[in-house]
C-alpha cells in the first residue's frame, strides 16, 4: 500500500466537516468565515482544462441562485494560487464569465486530502470532481464524487442544497427529482398504532408507510 493510500481520510455525512485554513484567489479562508452560510465546496482536477472550464462558468452562472440559498461557493484544486488567478482572468477574456467566487491553493494536498478528493483510481495527484455541500452549521451533508472525465450538472446542486434545507425546515423528506412547489413526503411512523393513526391524519397516502403533503 502507498504512504498516500495509507494517509486517506474520508469525510462523514452529518458529521463536522473537516477544518482548513488556505490562501484562495480571494484571500486567506477558512472553515469558520463560512459559519451562518452555507458551502457547496467542490473540487477540479486542474486550471486551464476543458471540463473544469465548463463547470466554473455554469457555477458562476448559478452563484447568484445559490446566494439566495444563503449559500456560497469553493473551489480546490491542487494548482497555486497564481495558476487560479491567471485562469480566471482567461475564462473572463475568453468567455466573458467573472468567476467571483474563491479558488483555494492546495498544492500540499492536504485539504483534499482531508475530504477524500484525492482517489488512487483515478489520480494520485489531481482532485476527482468531489461536491461536498456543508450547512449553516459546519455540519457535512452531502457529497457526490465524478470522474475527471465528465462534468457535474451544476443544476443539481441547486435542487439540493433547496431540497435539504426544506428538509431541515419542515422536518420532511423530498422525493425523486423534487423541485420547490413539488409536494413533501411525510417521514413514516415508526410504531403500530402510528400506522393505523396516519391513514386518518389527511395526508394523501399511498399506504402508512407512504404518504405527501403540499407545503
Amino acid at each position: 500500500m502507498s504512504d498516500l493510500q495509507e494517509t486517506l481520510v474520508f469525510p462523514q455525512l452529518n458529521k463536522p466537516a473537516p477544518d482548513f485554513s488556505a490562501n484562495t484567489t480571494h484571500g486567506p479562508k477558512t472553515l469558520a468565515d463560512y459559519k451562518g452560510k452555507w458551502l457547496v465546496l467542490f473540487s477540479h482536477p486542474a486550471d486551464f482544462t476543458p471540463v473544469c472550464t465548463t463547470e466554473f462558468i455554469a457555477f458562476a452562472k448559478a452563484y447568484p441562485q445559490f446566494q439566495k440559498l444563503n449559500t456560497e461557493l469553493l473551489g480546490l484544486s491542487i494548482d497555486s494560487v497564481h495558476s487560479h488567478v491567471a485562469w480566471v482572468r482567461t475564462i473572463k477574456e475568453k468567455f466573458g464569465v467573472e468567476i467571483n467566487f474563491p479558488i483555494i491553493d492546495d498544492l500540499s494536498m492536504r485539504i483534499a486530502q482531508s475530504y477524500g478528493m484525492i482517489q488512487p483510481g483515478a489520480s494520485n495527484t489531481s482532485a476527482v470532481r468531489a461536491t461536498f455541500i456543508i450547512d449553516d452549521k459546519g455540519i457535512l451533508r452531502a457529497m457526490v464524487y465524478y470522474p475527471m472525465s465528465n462534468g457535474r450538472s451544476i443544476p443539481e446542486f441547486l435542487r439540493l442544497v433547496e431540497a435539504l434545507q426544506t428538509s431541515d425546515k419542515h422536518a420532511v423528506a423530498t422525493p425523486e427529482g423534487w423541485k420547490p412547489g413539488d409536494k413533501v413526503i411525510v417521514p413514516p411512523p415508526a410504531t403500530v398504532a402510528g400506522a393505523e393513526a396516519r391513514m386518518k391524519e389527511g395526508y394523501e397516502c399511498t399506504d402508512w408507510f407512504f404518504c405527501k403533503k403540499s407545503l
